[in-house]
């Protein structure tokens, strides 16, 4: 049994509680809080003053479900320190709830675990700080919905005045105010005599308790309140706060609550219903589909960008000008776009180059992405995605400087979607095989787990009486009216967006972007999680679900999944998450279609991809033709430009030919056997150079058509000589010009020779992909948390070992180094190693750090003492100059 639970030897303090854990409890306190770790406390003591901090206690309420909440919101009003059946009490009511009873323990156990809560049943006791941030208070009221108790109400009541209310409500008086607020409360208590005390209220009075019972508790009065409110204030009902305002005590409305704290608590929490059940191979197959789009969607986006994407803005990211134009190249929305910009981002296959005309391209990493198999190259974008905290979601909202957020711009990282997508699938990993969730179950299950912060500070759900009475009060009188409450407590973060919505509307979004996201990158099929994506998270094979229909359920059809769903998922390491996107690779490949090695040419100069296509006749086809449309089969046009630009990359008239016939299953139509040369007849046939450029030609007729053009006047061309032409725009400004005007002009270099325009990609130097901001520290792993706990509990040793001063040394206050002279740390140092003693000293090491010691001296010698260090448990050499004084230890 621990200290905890043993009352004779009940922790007089968080720190003594501490101290009676085990060390599987402090690591399981230090994994739940790392912030308490960063940097390791020196003892226990310091352990315990951190875990009581006002920013970690706010992180440690902010992970905590709703019913472990509402378990911590009760203990803040309740008396400190508190009893289990008190506890108890305010969480099920009077009547008794089997449900809280039952889920109490645990949620008390999680609290005690997180050193929020400390003390055996019989004295609980909620952290101090938390107990600030949880209680009601005027500015802050509480989630309970409850305000003062009637010690605090009416700490600022005149003493005569506290007797008259004593007077009317039927008490005897008494000495000071003190005893006549014990006394009053005494009677709120009481539910027999609080019972006769309401029989006695007319029906308009009681009408006025109901209104506030629940919350918001105070109102306003005027000056001459009405007769229902007067009856109320002259027997303590209600107790006056400030002028013109009035609060419903504590007591009074637990009473009228029937004892509960929480209008609602909610100890199970609701499952995940599933919407449409779908044949698991169905959903596979719907999957892949999508995996193999998102290879594809990405390979285009960077496709796009070969020759140097966009440029980047100055304050970073991408323009809404090429966002739109880069979801028009991939034929997609916006947002859409955005995501799939976003994606390549994260995985590492997109960057900026650096340069000082900064623009977006493909990085190194995209070339060796392309060459690896398809399951492998899509688990790296679903784990890239997994981690990153980017939001493509909030791309095209505003920040907290009403400055519209960009993609691959900044302020799109939010700490919280690595966690929020882990969890959304890992729910769906709960679910049976083949089962799509509803979301707004789905929705309210992540409310439940991570309350908003309305619900646990406050300013939730609105009570149905935090409203103005109906009825008109008497003349000269204004009836209680229900005050609105602040939007939470302080220290308690909006989220960093300064965008739409605080915290708890961004996890809620972050959910549905990450239903969306998941679908679009083929980790969910049809809504339903698939083996793929159970394997990418590193989940247990699912349940096949009782209905075994093989058709999907219609959007109505809901079909009903109780608590015992599959267990969730935990969170896995960066070594465990490699390894499960290995094998979710290897579930996918089997499942995409097979490249193909040909395509199928008409007469109407387009050519039918029946399915994907091998890379080299990709990449070879997709400089021929350009691509009409897309989806199962792929269409692909050819016209002059597209074939100019084949020509352009240094193919050959009899290349194109040779390649057409080779990976055709039909013949190459006549018609586009002529267009192919027909262009390379014209091709070449006019030469563009710098002079600023120039154009030259054999045949001085075509030089004079190009001059007589108005559509040249911006070239701002003249004739050097019968056959050359000058013009004051660069080289490629005049390719493109006269490609405009129908001509089909090659470049050229200074030696006369035609320049091949290859289709050579323009790579950025080596990058890295963007690093998570993570939520807080990460959690500790096991060898960081065993040499912790280690490190805490030897300082803890030296700093509470029992100790005498040595002669003449200085008191020593508990947490101070020992101080003594060099010559008194010598000798008693000296005789240590002849009585075998064992000393507790102060060492201040190299960097200047102190701390406390407990050591076992072996030999003194060479200005050096070798002594077995109790806090290190190992044998070590200390400089005497280092050490700042000696004590011994008592028995």
């Amino acid at each position: 049994m621990s200290t905890e639970e043993n009352p004779a030897a009940a922790p007089r303090s968080l720190a003594e509680a501490l101290r009676g854990r085990d060390d599987v409890s402090l690591a399981a306190l230090l994994r739940s809080r790392p912030d308490l770790i960063t940097p390791v406390p020196t003892d226990l003591t310091q352990l315990a003053t951190r875990a009581g901090t006002r920013a970690s206690v706010i992180r440690a309420l902010e992970r905590l479900d709703r019913f472990t909440l509402q378990t911590a919101q009760a203990l803040a009003i309740a008396p400190d320190p508190a009893t289990y059946a008190e506890l108890l009490g305010l969480m099920a009511g009077d009547d008794g709830d089997p449900a809280v009873s039952a889920a109490l323990p645990h949620a008390l156990g999680t609290l005690r675990a997180q050193a929020l809560v400390w003390g055996g049943d019989d004295r609980l006791r909620l952290v101090r700080t938390a107990r600030e941030l949880l209680a009601p208070s005027p500015q802050h009221p509480s989630p309970t919905g409850l305000g003062p108790t009637v010690r605090e109400a009416g700490a600022g009541i005149s003493p005569g005045r506290v007797q008259e209310i004593l007077a009317t409500a039927g008490l005897p008086s008494t000495h000071d105010s003190v005893s006549a607020l014990n006394a009053l409360a005494g009677l709120f208590d009481d539910p027999e005599q609080m019972s006769a005390l309401l029989d006695q209220a007319p029906s308009e009075s009681v009408e006025v308790l109901e209104r506030l019972v629940w919350g918001p508790p105070y109102g306003q009065v005027t000056a001459d309140p009405a007769p229902r409110l007067r009856w109320l204030l002259d027997r303590g009902l209600l107790l006056p706060t400030a002028p013109g305002t009035v609060v419903l005590p504590r007591e009074v409305a637990l009473r009228l609550r029937a004892g509960r704290a929480h209008r609602t608590t909610e100890p199970v929490p609701p499952p995940v219903e599933a919407a449409a059940a779908h044949r698991p191979q169905l959903v596979d197959a719907t999957a892949a589909g999508q995996a193999y789009t998102a290879l594809a969607t990405v390979e285009e986006l960077l496709k796009d960008w070969h020759e140097g994407g966009p440029a980047v803005l100055r304050a970073g990211g991408l323009s809404v000008r090429d966002l739109k134009r880069t979801a028009v190249a991939l034929d997609v929305p916006e947002p859409v776009a955005a995501f799939w910009v976003e994606l390549a981002y994260a995985a590492g296959l997109l960057a900026s180059d650096g340069e000082a005309d900064e623009r977006y391209a493909a990085t190194p990493a995209y070339d060796e992405w392309r060459e690896g198999p398809a399951g492998e190259r899509w688990a790296r974008l679903a784990t890239a995605w997994l981690a990153a905290t980017r939001t493509p979601g909030l791309v095209g909202e505003r920040d907290a400087k009403d400055r519209t957020l960009s993609a691959l711009g900044p302020g799109l990282d939010r700490s919280a979607a690595p966690e929020v997508r882990h969890r959304v699938l890992a729910l769906l990993a709960g679910l049976p095989e083949g089962a799509a969730p509803d979301a707004g179950s789905l929705l309210a299950r992540l409310s439940w787990e991570r309350p908003p912060r309305a619900d646990r500070t406050g300013g939730g759900a609105p009570s149905p009486y935090a409203r103005r009475t109906p009825a008109q009060p008497a003349e000269g009188t204004r009836g209680v009216a229900a005050r609105a409450g602040g939007s939470g407590a302080p220290g308690y973060p909006a989220d960093g967006a300064g965008g739409a919505g605080g915290e708890e509307d961004l996890r809620s979004r972050l959910a549905r972007w990450t239903l969306a996201e998941a679908e679009m990158l083929g980790v969910t099929g049809r809504g339903a999680l698939s083996s793929h994506g159970r394997a990418l998270i590193g989940a247990p094979p699912a349940p096949r679900h009782a209905d075994t229909r093989t058709e999907p359920a219609g959007p109505g059809d809901k079909l009903p999944v109780h608590h015992r769903q599959t267990p969730v998922p935990p969170a896995l390491s960066p070594a465990e998450q490699a390894t499960a996107a290995a094998a979710a690779g290897r579930l996918l490949d089997p499942l995409l279609p097979e490249p193909l090695d040909h395509v199928l040419l008409q007469a109407d100069l387009t050519a039918v991809a029946p399915g994907p296509l091998e890379r080299p006749l990709a990449d070879m086809l997709g400089v021929l033709a350009d691509v009409e449309s897309k989806g199962g089969a792929t269409v692909y046009r050819f016209t002059p430009a597209s074939v100019r630009r084949a020509l352009d990359a240094g193919q050959s008239a009899a290349d194109l030919h040779a390649f057409l016939t080779a990976h055709s299953r039909t013949p190459v139509p006549q018609p586009l056997a002529y267009l192919i040369d027909d262009v390379a007849r014209r091709h070449g046939h006019l030469r563009v150079g710098a002079a600023s450029s120039y154009v030259r030609c054999d045949d001085d007729a075509v030089l004079n058509e190009i001059l007589a053009d108005k559509r040249a006047a911006g070239l701002g061309l003249r004739r050097l000589a019968p056959t050359v032409l000058a013009a004051r725009t660069d080289p490629a400004a005049l390719l493109e010009g006269l490609r405009a005007m129908g001509f089909a002009p090659a470049a050229e270099s200074a030696e006369g020779d035609v320049l091949i325009a290859r289709a050579d990609a323009y790579r950025t130097p080596p990058r890295t992909p963007p690093e998570p901001v993570p939520d807080g520290p990460p959690v500790p792993d096991d060898t960081l948390l065993a040499a912790a706990i280690r490190a805490v509990r030897a300082g803890d040793l030296a700093s509470t070992a029992p100790r005498r001063p040595v002669a003449g040394a200085a008191d020593t206050a508990p947490g101070e180094l020992p101080r003594t002279t060099a010559a008194e740390t010598l000798a008693g140092l000296q005789a240590a190693v002849l009585t075998n003693d064992t000393l507790w000293i102060g060492y201040v090491n190299a960097e200047g750090g102190a701390s406390q010691r407990v050591i076992a001296p072996i030999r003194v010698e060479g200005g050096f003492v070798t002594a077995y260090d109790h806090t290190a448990d190992e044998v070590r050499t200390y400089p005497l100059h280092r050490i700042t004084g000696v004590a011994e230890l008592g028995e």
